[in-house]
């Protein structure tokens, strides 16, 4: 693998899947390895010690990943940095992450917080779209579904229209208790944060 292939820029998450794998992170009940040395030799054990495997993960040679188990370098470029980080915390403490997952599909859902513009469609509806800051909880339904669709790897905006589903039913209708037929969509998301 060349140096150009190894330098190529890590493919940017959208903001929802970003709002998802960072509320999972919060779930963690201890720090993932920091330096480059400790993720490559945790990602090894994960990747039953595969240097092939990993460095393919990775997007680097094999060598990069055995120059960094062995401790020869340590301060990998922002692309390789991101990729260790992303891939340290996506196996970091399985259980704790499906625990918390298990208990927001069943029974306890998730908070959202979001900075978006929501648009209306609804009969009799004078509340124009405008830009709205929102802290409202997901039911265990909604967020049984985004965290499939996220498990199924849907795209940021194959996850757009659920989320706004789920902010309509809490903040907008009130679980069903008023503005019956609005529908909400969730256009411009400044930023978003969910929590288990």
């Amino acid at each position: 693998m060349s140096d150009h292939d190894e330098q190529q820029p890590v493919p940017r998450h959208g903001k929802i899947l970003e709002a998802l794998a960072q509320a999972e992170r919060k779930v963690f009940t201890r720090p993932a390895p920091k330096s480059a040395k400790a993720q490559v030799k945790f990602l090894l054990t994960r990747a039953k010690g595969s240097t092939k495997a990993l460095a393919e993960r990775l997007g680097v040679s094999r060598r990069t990943v055995e120059r960094y188990r062995a401790g020869q370098l340590a301060k990998p470029q922002k692309r390789l940095q991101a990729a260790l980080v992303e891939e340290t915390e996506s196996e970091w403490q399985p259980q704790v992450k499906a625990r918390a997952r298990e208990q927001a599909a069943t029974s306890t859902g998730m908070m959202v917080r979001v900075v978006a513009y929501f648009g209306f469609t609804a009969n009799g509806s004078s509340d124009d779209g405008r830009e709205r800051t929102i802290l409202t909880p997901i039911s265990p339904t909604y967020a049984a579904e985004i965290l499939r669709l996220q498990e199924a790897g849907a795209t940021d905006s194959e996850l757009h229209p659920v989320v706004a589903e789920a902010i309509t039913e809490s903040y907008f209708t009130e679980w069903g208790t008023r503005a019956k037929g609005l529908r909400a969509d969730l256009t411009d998301v400044r930023s978003i944060e969910f929590e288990f």
